[in-house]
């Protein structure tokens, strides 16, 4: 067998290779699709749209003010706080202009999250929505920010609108909790008040840090992932190699960016993608609004969309999508999670097209691997390695296992992440020969398509038999009357662990016994949940996926086995 079987599996007019120092820095990349896509619109949230030229002449205001009013240096952090609006494209691009390091920041963090993040960043200044700064007010003395830079959701809209908006938030909806932070610059007043030209634009070397990208947390502690500029600049290379499959036009692609841009995820999609092929963005700054998100869909003729599996499921049962037009969809993209076939198929039903499974983390930028765009797109697989990607399975003492064999899925390119912040020993214990290792478990087919058995920390152990959560979840989602599943292990004084699952109704007459026997036709014996326990939601992360871990500790916190 070939040492990348993949190759030989690439879809036609995909290259093999990409430059990864095209850019400089993604500065660069800014100057470039400035220029090229000047008055295409960049970005739309409620109803306001900007441009490339105003995108660009805004950042470079904000990039002015960081440089010179607030003394700000190259290298210094600063961290953003805020959801899908458009402030944050035009303070990320900003601050990665004037050379700073960005440290995103998930606004639904609780006071101590964030202050855990901004000590061990060392962020010196921040933005921040003012439905959060509350948070902020209660461990910003325990952190190095000195300087605090507030908005409000309407602030770019406008005119009579953006101040209805800011009204309605903070005096109707009272999403605004009391907050003092007397030192705390308005946005607005920086809108109104900084020049571009007064922007000296810094030395920035693609070896630079352009951000620290905090990790989930899922499976432990937040650790900030150390991304250079050309980390990005080779994963967005890799990525707009792929997209040619789609053939996307320059200025006519509209994407739909729900997942927020906080996440490494819709970070590469929908805050940097954009700029390499002028794109339109499409900001959703609550998609956990469903039928609302819906509503705004059918305003846009849109040709990609990114999702989780249970974005995409929650689409589906939401009443007026399958009444939509989606016939422009050219790639509905799919990662974070694993994508269950019966979400595949009912997309598939609905939409007449494929969703197209990813695969990637926090550490490399994120993509590794990805499905075929076109009818090659094999549902069960996160697909083949991107250009200049190299992926292994190895074993605990970095052998490559035997062909058809499991083994931790390690990998090498130009988009893995150069470490952790201040943690040297985690950073070299997630390297192997080279490779890093991401934790995650898989299979590789012969002709190199790869498939994600599960987290390696997340297996389950049955009577000597290893059962991946991921298996006993997908065999369970194709329940009719199951909306969502959460598989974990418990304690079992005779098999070691035993599998216990949790569900969401999707109709409120399933039983547990229907459970049981739906298992018993498609699970073999070790792998059927011993215990099942219904639910009115499961954990979630900030874009979507289940969390075992917390439905584990939860679990532990109530109940008691033999």
């Amino acid at each position: 067998m070939s040492n990348k079987p993949w190759l030989e599996s690439y879809p036609a007019g995909v290259p093999q290779s990409i430059d990864a120092d095209k850019y400089g820095s993604l500065a660069d990349l800014f100057t470039e699709s400035r220029r090229k896509y000047n008055s295409l619109p960049a970005y739309e949230n409620m109803g306001k749209i900007i441009s490339f030229e105003e995108l660009g002449e805004l950042s470079d205001r904000f990039a002015s003010y960081f440089q010179n009013d607030l003394g700000l240096k190259p290298g210094d952090k600063i961290a953003i706080q805020l959801p899908n609006v458009i402030q944050n494209p035009v303070v990320m691009y900003a601050a990665l202009k004037a050379g700073l390091v960005v440290v995103n920041t998930n606004p639904l963090y609780t006071p101590s999250e964030m202050c855990h993040q901004f000590k061990d960043s060392g962020a010196k200044a921040i933005v921040v929505l003012a439905n959060f700064a509350a948070n902020l007010e209660e461990i910003i003395k325990d952190t190095s920010i000195d300087h605090v830079i507030v908005t409000e959701l309407g602030d770019m809209i406008g005119g009579l609108k953006g101040s209805l908006v800011n009204f309605v938030v903070k005096k109707i909806k009272k999403m605004v909790p009391a907050y003092n932070l007397p030192e705390a610059i308005p946005f607005k007043k920086i809108l109104k008040e900084a020049r571009s030209e007064s922007f000296t634009a810094p030395e920035i070397k693609a070896d630079d840090l352009a951000f620290l990208q905090y990790t989930g947390g899922t499976t432990g502690v937040s650790k900030g992932a150390m991304l250079t500029h050309r980390n990005l600049i080779g994963n967005l290379q890799q990525i707009e190699s792929w997209l040619k499959q789609a053939n996307p036009v320059e200025g006519k692609e509209i994407f739909i960016a729900a997942l927020p841009l906080y996440h490494i995820f819709a970070l590469n999609a929908h805050a940097l993608l954009p700029a390499k092929v002028g794109a339109k963005n499409v900001l959703i700054t609550n998609p956990r609004d469903m039928k609302g998100f819906v509503k705004e869909l059918k305003k846009h003729p849109f040709t990609l969309i990114t999702g989780v599996n249970t974005l995409f499921n929650g689409l589906l049962n939401t009443p007026g999508f399958a009444e939509l037009d989606h016939s422009t969809i050219k790639v509905a993209l799919a990662g974070g999670m694993a994508l269950q076939r019966a979400v595949f198929d009912k997309w598939e039903q609905v939409t007449g097209k494929r969703i197209a499974e990813a695969y990637g983390l926090t550490e490399t930028s994120p993509g590794l691997c990805i499905n075929p765009l076109s009818e090659g797109n094999r549902v069960g697989t996160i697909g083949l390695p991107l250009p200049d990607t190299d992926v292994r399975l190895l074993d605990d003492e970095g052998n490559e296992v035997a062909e058809g064999e499991r083994g931790e899925l390690c990998c090498k390119g130009p988009q893995v992440f150069v470490g952790y912040w201040q943690r040297e020993e985690e950073t070299k214990s997630s390297f192997i020969n080279g490779y890093f290792k991401t934790g995650d478990i898989a299979t590789m087919d012969p002709d190199g398509y790869f498939r994600i058995v599960d987290r390696k920390k997340e297996m389950i152990l049955v009577s000597g038999f290893n059962v991946y959560p991921n298996e006993v979840e997908d065999a369970i989602a194709k329940h009719p009357k199951v909306l969502e599943v959460g598989a974990i292990g418990v304690p079992d004084s005779k098999s070691t662990e035993a599998v216990k699952v949790y569900i969401v109704k999707k109709d409120q007459s399933l039983t547990e016994e229907e459970v049981f026997e739906h298992c018993r036709e498609n699970l073999t014996g070790y792998k059927r949940p011993k215990h099942v326990a219904f639910s009115a939601e499961l954990p979630k992360s900030n874009v979507g996926k289940i969390l075992r871990r917390i439905i584990k500790e939860d679990d532990a916190k109530v109940c008691t086995y033999d």
